[in-house]
């Protein structure tokens, strides 16, 4: 592409961006993609894996660059699927759409060689107006990171003014920045250095409090693509396999149907042609339908594998 088409098409995506509120609002089904991180093949394999727009009503949590040389395509993908298909496709912003990531983990010096450093500062206005969380059938919120003390309704989503630059700390931050733990039940420290770590209570209190049923983010290198945590109140889905080429992951897509039962594409290996077994989704209503009454967490590997066979693999909607 040159110059003049990723600039023109940066000033399309701009007001489109603006149109939508910082708390997106959708309606199941829906399929759910994670970390991509500068990846344009990856992309490609998911999109002939899962399928394209309009067909298909896709969300992206964010990460769309850094760790790898093709941010530039994998965004401006994006931006001109959204541009055509505005309400088929969502993006998020991840915690790599704000300069003082994304000008250290590769994106400005991506930038920088393709095209010169002034398309970098152009791609932040756009970063800064993409939405921060969406909510599903008004039962299930997505976010890029995780919870804040601060989101004690969803109004507070809703009110984030945007165009944004979130710097230090607060609800924009800790929705790109804060980590699910099994440490305990509160907040703690994150190890990240930025944000929180929060266990299954903050979990089970915020889904209660903001009458949602689950909890799905990115943000975490997950070696099988996907993992449910805290609860089984919250899933992690990434969608980056072999993440910066040197981690052995696999990638997975999360499925939400319209009961708001959750199946998976997974694990998802840097292939060129990638075949899942089909497997159907089982017939009892009650394995379909996530459940509302909080699960005990157990920390034992053996019941962690299991809480991930709980999420069926998609076949269709």
């Amino acid at each position: 592409m040159s110059i003049d088409e990723i600039t023109a098409i940066l000033r399309l995506i701009e007001p489109i961006l603006m149109e939508e509120n910082s708390l997106l609002e959708v309606q199941a089904p829906i399929k759910i993609i994670g970390d991509l991180h500068a990846d344009f093949d990856n992309l490609m394999r998911l999109f002939d894996l899962i399928g394209k727009v309009p067909k298909e009503k896709l969300l992206f949590l964010g990460n769309y660059v850094d760790m790898g040389m093709d941010g530039i395509e994998v965004t401006m993908m994006l931006f001109c699927l959204k541009i055509r298909y505005r309400d088929r496709i969502f993006l998020l912003r991840g915690n790599h759409e704000t300069p003082a990531v994304n000008k250290i983990y590769g994106f400005y010096a991506e930038c920088d060689y393709k095209y010169g450093v002034g398309v970098w500062w152009d791609f932040q206005c756009c970063f800064n107006r993409l939405p921060m969380a969406c909510l599903i059938s008004q039962k299930v919120l997505c976010m890029h990171g995780g919870l804040s003390p601060e989101l004690t309704t969803l109004n507070k989503i809703r009110s984030i003014e945007r165009p944004n630059e979130p710097i230090s700390s607060g609800l924009e931050m800790d929705l790109l920045w804060a980590d699910p733990t099994n440490r305990g039940d509160g907040w703690f420290q994150s190890y990240r250095g930025i944000s929180y770590l929060f266990g299954k209570q903050v979990v089970e209190q915020a889904c209660k409090r903001l009458k949602i049923t689950l909890i799905i983010r990115s943000h975490m290198v997950i070696s099988d693509g996907f993992e449910v945590m805290t609860g089984r109140r919250l899933i992690t889905v990434f969608s980056a396999s072999n993440y910066a080429g040197t981690v052995h992951n696999s990638a997975a897509v999360l499925c939400v149907n319209e009961k708001l039962g959750v199946s998976f594409y997974g694990p998802i290996h840097k292939v060129t042609h990638q075949k899942l077994t089909p497997i159907s989704f089982p017939s009892h209503p009650s394995q379909v339908t996530l459940s509302t009454t909080p699960l005990t967490a157990d920390l034992d590997s053996a019941i962690a594998n299991y809480d991930m066979k709980i999420v069926k693999r998609f076949v269709k909607f």
